[in-house]
Protein backbone atom coordinates (compact mmCIF):
# COMPACT_ATOMS: atom_id res chain seq x y z
CA UNK A 1 0.00 0.00 0.00
CA UNK A 2 1.30 3.32 -0.90
CA UNK A 3 2.12 5.77 2.05
CA UNK A 4 1.52 9.96 2.08
CA UNK A 5 5.43 10.20 1.51
CA UNK A 6 4.82 8.82 -2.12
CA UNK A 7 6.40 11.77 -3.99
CA UNK A 8 5.15 13.12 -7.81
CA UNK A 9 8.69 12.67 -8.47
CA UNK A 10 8.99 9.18 -8.07
CA UNK A 11 5.78 8.29 -10.08
CA UNK A 12 2.83 9.57 -10.84
CA UNK A 13 0.55 9.00 -7.74
CA UNK A 14 -2.62 7.45 -7.68
CA UNK A 15 -6.14 9.79 -7.04
CA UNK A 16 -9.50 8.25 -7.05
CA UNK A 17 -11.62 11.01 -8.14
CA UNK A 18 -14.82 11.70 -6.17
CA UNK A 19 -17.92 12.21 -7.74
CA UNK A 20 -18.80 16.13 -7.17
CA UNK A 21 -14.77 16.24 -9.01
CA UNK A 22 -16.47 14.53 -11.89
CA UNK A 23 -19.10 16.05 -12.47
CA UNK A 24 -17.90 19.44 -13.09
CA UNK A 25 -16.69 19.59 -16.64
CA UNK A 26 -13.34 21.75 -16.14
CA UNK A 27 -12.60 20.05 -13.40
CA UNK A 28 -13.22 16.44 -15.07
CA UNK A 29 -11.09 17.54 -17.82
CA UNK A 30 -7.95 18.45 -15.86
CA UNK A 31 -8.20 15.50 -13.94
CA UNK A 32 -8.65 13.22 -17.06
CA UNK A 33 -5.79 15.32 -19.37
CA UNK A 34 -3.59 15.64 -16.25
CA UNK A 35 -3.59 11.49 -16.17
CA UNK A 36 -3.02 11.31 -19.99
CA UNK A 37 -0.05 13.77 -19.66
CA UNK A 38 1.03 11.49 -17.16
CA UNK A 39 1.14 14.10 -13.83
CA UNK A 40 -0.89 11.50 -12.00
CA UNK A 41 -2.78 7.91 -12.51
CA UNK A 42 -6.55 8.24 -12.34
CA UNK A 43 -9.12 6.14 -10.60
CA UNK A 44 -13.15 5.59 -10.06
CA UNK A 45 -15.57 3.40 -9.73
CA UNK A 46 -18.80 2.11 -11.43
CA UNK A 47 -20.32 3.77 -7.91
CA UNK A 48 -18.20 6.92 -8.00
CA UNK A 49 -19.27 7.32 -12.28
CA UNK A 50 -23.31 6.68 -11.60
CA UNK A 51 -23.18 8.84 -9.10
CA UNK A 52 -21.63 12.23 -10.91
CA UNK A 53 -24.02 11.21 -13.55
CA UNK A 54 -27.03 11.10 -11.67
CA UNK A 55 -26.05 14.95 -10.67
CA UNK A 56 -25.73 15.52 -14.41
CA UNK A 57 -29.04 14.61 -15.00
CA UNK A 58 -30.45 15.85 -12.15
CA UNK A 59 -29.05 19.22 -12.50
CA UNK A 60 -27.78 19.77 -16.35
CA UNK A 61 -30.30 20.57 -19.02
CA UNK A 62 -30.29 18.13 -22.11
CA UNK A 63 -27.59 15.79 -19.65
CA UNK A 64 -29.78 12.61 -20.06
CA UNK A 65 -29.78 8.25 -19.21
CA UNK A 66 -28.09 8.09 -22.99
CA UNK A 67 -25.79 10.94 -22.22
CA UNK A 68 -24.62 9.25 -19.20
CA UNK A 69 -24.03 5.95 -20.67
CA UNK A 70 -22.13 7.73 -23.39
CA UNK A 71 -20.13 9.59 -20.75
CA UNK A 72 -19.28 6.86 -18.77
CA UNK A 73 -18.11 4.44 -22.23
CA UNK A 74 -16.01 7.31 -23.43
CA UNK A 75 -14.14 7.80 -19.92
CA UNK A 76 -13.72 3.67 -19.83
CA UNK A 77 -12.84 3.52 -23.16
CA UNK A 78 -9.91 6.26 -22.57
CA UNK A 79 -8.59 5.80 -19.77
CA UNK A 80 -9.23 1.10 -19.23
CA UNK A 81 -7.21 0.52 -16.44
CA UNK A 82 -9.03 3.49 -14.45
CA UNK A 83 -12.18 1.71 -13.23
CA UNK A 84 -11.43 -0.42 -9.99
CA UNK A 85 -14.72 -1.33 -7.87
CA UNK A 86 -14.11 -2.74 -4.54
CA UNK A 87 -14.55 -6.39 -3.38
CA UNK A 88 -16.12 -7.13 -0.01
CA UNK A 89 -12.60 -7.60 1.48
CA UNK A 90 -12.17 -3.97 0.96
CA UNK A 91 -15.21 -2.76 2.89
CA UNK A 92 -14.66 -5.26 5.42
CA UNK A 93 -11.24 -3.72 6.14
CA UNK A 94 -13.01 -0.37 6.72
CA UNK A 95 -14.57 -1.74 9.57
CA UNK A 96 -14.74 0.77 12.66
CA UNK A 97 -14.15 3.44 10.36
CA UNK A 98 -16.98 6.29 11.04
CA UNK A 99 -17.55 8.22 7.96
CA UNK A 100 -19.82 11.35 8.18
CA UNK A 101 -22.03 10.17 5.66
CA UNK A 102 -22.24 6.39 5.22
CA UNK A 103 -23.22 6.54 1.87
CA UNK A 104 -19.58 7.95 1.09
CA UNK A 105 -17.78 4.74 2.53
CA UNK A 106 -18.16 2.81 -1.54
CA UNK A 107 -15.70 5.73 -2.21
CA UNK A 108 -12.99 5.18 0.57
CA UNK A 109 -13.72 1.90 -0.14
CA UNK A 110 -12.68 2.35 -4.13
CA UNK A 111 -9.67 4.52 -2.85
CA UNK A 112 -9.04 1.28 -0.65
CA UNK A 113 -8.61 -1.11 -3.58
CA UNK A 114 -7.02 1.05 -5.67
CA UNK A 115 -4.27 1.41 -3.03
CA UNK A 116 -5.21 5.45 -3.89
CA UNK A 117 -2.39 7.69 -2.58
CA UNK A 118 -4.67 10.61 -2.76
CA UNK A 119 -8.89 10.86 -2.48
CA UNK A 120 -9.65 14.23 -4.76
CA UNK A 121 -12.75 15.79 -3.49
CA UNK A 122 -14.82 18.96 -3.17
CA UNK A 123 -16.06 17.89 0.51
CA UNK A 124 -13.30 17.65 2.45
CA UNK A 125 -15.21 16.97 5.75
CA UNK A 126 -17.00 13.64 4.69
CA UNK A 127 -13.36 12.07 4.69
CA UNK A 128 -11.44 12.48 8.18
CA UNK A 129 -7.72 12.54 8.44
CA UNK A 130 -8.97 9.33 11.28
CA UNK A 131 -10.45 7.84 8.42
CA UNK A 132 -7.99 7.81 5.63
CA UNK A 133 -4.50 8.35 7.01
CA UNK A 134 -4.61 4.41 8.48
CA UNK A 135 -4.45 3.68 4.79
CA UNK A 136 -2.01 6.34 3.91
CA UNK A 137 -4.50 8.19 1.52
CA UNK A 138 -4.34 11.95 2.03
CA UNK A 139 -7.57 14.12 0.82
CA UNK A 140 -7.06 16.47 -1.51
CA UNK A 141 -9.37 19.22 -2.44
CA UNK A 142 -9.27 19.86 -5.94
CA UNK A 143 -7.98 23.11 -5.84
CA UNK A 144 -5.28 21.92 -3.48
CA UNK A 145 -3.96 18.89 -6.39
CA UNK A 146 -4.12 20.36 -9.15
CA UNK A 147 -1.82 23.66 -7.66
CA UNK A 148 0.46 21.40 -6.37
CA UNK A 149 0.27 19.49 -9.97
CA UNK A 150 1.23 22.83 -11.50
CA UNK A 151 3.68 23.36 -9.16
CA UNK A 152 5.50 20.19 -9.37
CA UNK A 153 4.95 18.90 -12.96
CA UNK A 154 4.18 22.33 -14.88
CA UNK A 155 5.12 20.82 -17.95
CA UNK A 156 2.65 18.08 -17.51
CA UNK A 157 0.15 20.81 -17.03
CA UNK A 158 0.61 22.81 -19.46
CA UNK A 159 -0.50 19.74 -21.31
CA UNK A 160 -3.30 19.31 -19.67
CA UNK A 161 -4.41 22.56 -20.16
CA UNK A 162 -4.41 22.81 -23.37
CA UNK A 163 -5.73 19.66 -24.02
CA UNK A 164 -9.08 20.86 -21.91
CA UNK A 165 -9.05 23.69 -24.56
CA UNK A 166 -8.90 21.56 -27.47
CA UNK A 167 -12.08 19.45 -26.16
CA UNK A 168 -14.24 22.36 -26.31
CA UNK A 169 -14.70 24.34 -28.97
CA UNK A 170 -14.63 27.75 -28.58
CA UNK A 171 -12.76 27.01 -25.72
CA UNK A 172 -9.59 29.88 -24.90
CA UNK A 173 -7.14 30.32 -22.47
CA UNK A 174 -9.06 33.11 -20.55
CA UNK A 175 -12.35 30.94 -20.92
CA UNK A 176 -10.79 27.88 -19.72
CA UNK A 177 -9.10 30.10 -16.44
CA UNK A 178 -12.64 31.83 -16.09
CA UNK A 179 -14.36 28.27 -16.01
CA UNK A 180 -11.67 26.92 -13.54
CA UNK A 181 -12.33 30.12 -11.30
CA UNK A 182 -16.10 29.32 -11.58
CA UNK A 183 -15.62 25.57 -10.28
CA UNK A 184 -14.02 26.32 -7.46
CA UNK A 185 -10.20 26.06 -8.16
CA UNK A 186 -9.40 29.90 -8.01
CA UNK A 187 -5.66 28.86 -7.02
CA UNK A 188 -5.57 26.61 -10.30
CA UNK A 189 -6.41 29.51 -12.35
CA UNK A 190 -4.13 31.89 -11.02
CA UNK A 191 -0.78 29.70 -11.03
CA UNK A 192 -2.34 28.50 -14.34
CA UNK A 193 -2.22 32.01 -15.28
CA UNK A 194 1.15 32.88 -13.98
CA UNK A 195 2.37 29.64 -15.79
CA UNK A 196 0.87 30.84 -19.35
CA UNK A 197 2.54 34.03 -18.62
CA UNK A 198 -1.18 35.75 -19.31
Amino acid sequence: MHTQESSLLDRPQVVLGDANVLYARVLRDYLLHAASAGAISIIWSDGILDEAIDHLKENVVGFDEESGTLLKRLMNEAYPLAQIDPTPEDFSCLDGIVLPDEKDRHVLAAALAAEADILCTVNIKDFPKEATLPFGIITLKPDELFSSLIDKCPDKMLIAHERTIKRLRGATDSSTLEALSKAGVPATAKAMKELLKL
